[in-house]
């Protein structure tokens, strides 16, 4: 996020002249105006692109080992999550959606809560690229984890079809992020589901009120330290839920698995299950991706006095 700050700040009773590029100290005995050269300013200030991309931080063994957290926990969110989508119908209850919804929000708060403090607990490439563009976390050390959690998804695609049976499998294409599916009828195999550009405007739309809604008060520090980790953890499940809730019945088409708003969560099952699942499947990157944007270009609008970083 963009640092708040104006001309004239205090820090530490130091008083910056932006403009004329001095530090004058007028608390001292005698004001003092310190002439700063090119070199140490560029010391003490390392340049933005240094800073946003922190290319170091590809070779850096903590913030690999730090990934292992976000793989291991994509994988497990794929396995749970997939396997409620599966459960939840089979079962054959009245209410599907509704229980599939409560037990995703309990999932997503118990694996946040889980690897939030080993790697800040993103578990979701969105939310590794909303870190990145609002400058949270460095591109560098996003890329890791975006890489991590690709896996991740694939090992959990890969459990899940270790367990279910190959009819279950086809039946509900392994949990995976669905626009349309091929269904049999009477006059032969017929597409069912929802058109490319309503999923589009869902995966954007979506998208954006998870991170307006919920990511954005981790991403504040001062709420995130008032609310507390379990209460914001629990924040981000509940509009998880609910958004899944809102996806899988607005639209009321057979065949659209709902909004995916986690493109490793969906690529994970495409690259196993494959067939049908890479129908479209560029949608539930796009989506999330212009969301990302759009969401940092929001922060960015807010007055730099407003944001609390």
């Amino acid at each position: 996020m963009a640092a708040t700050g104006n001309v004239g700040h205090v820090i530490d009773q130091d008083e910056e002249n932006v403009y004329a590029g001095t530090r004058v100290r007028p608390f001292a005995s005698t004001p003092r105006v310190e002439q700063r050269s090119v070199e140490d300013e560029k010391k003490q200030n390392p340049t933005s692109l240094r800073k946003i991309f922190s290319i170091h931080e590809l070779f850096s063994l903590d913030v690999w080992r730090a990934s292992l957290a976000e793989l291991f926990g994509t994988a497990v969110l794929v396995f749970a999550m997939d396997t409620i989508v599966i459960s939840s119908y089979e079962t054959q209850t009245k209410t599907p959606h509704l229980i599939m919804s409560f037990l995703i929000a309990v999932v997503i708060t118990i694996l946040l809560l889980a690897t939030f403090p080993i790697s800040g607990g993103h578990i979701n490439p969105v939310i590794s690229l909303a870190a990145a563009f609002t400058g949270l976390v460095s591109l560098s050390r996003a890329a890791v984890y975006i890489l991590a959690q690709c896996v991740g998804g694939i090992l959990g695609a890969l459990a899940l079809q270790a367990v279910v049976d190959t009819k279950t499998e086809q039946t509900f294409s392994l949990g995976g992020c669905t626009l349309t599916i091929v269904v049999p009828s009477a006059n032969g195999p017929v597409v069912i589901g929802l058109k490319t550009s309503q999923a589009l405007w869902l995966e954007i739309i979506c998208t954006f009120f998870f991170l307006f809604g919920s990511i954005y008060i981790a991403f504040d520090k001062r709420q995130a330290r008032h609310l507390g980790r379990v209460m914001v953890c629990a924040v981000i499940g509940v509009v998880v839920g609910l958004i899944v809730f809102i996806s899988t019945t607005v639209t009321s088409a057979k065949g659209y698995a709902g909004v995916g708003m986690n493109p490793a969560r969906c690529l994970g099952p495409a690259l196993i299950r494959g067939g049908h699942l890479w129908s479209g499947h560029w949608v539930f990157w796009a989506g999330p991706a212009i969301a990302c944007v759009a969401f940092a270009l929001y922060t960015k609008l807010i007055p730099s006095q407003l944001l609390h970083n």
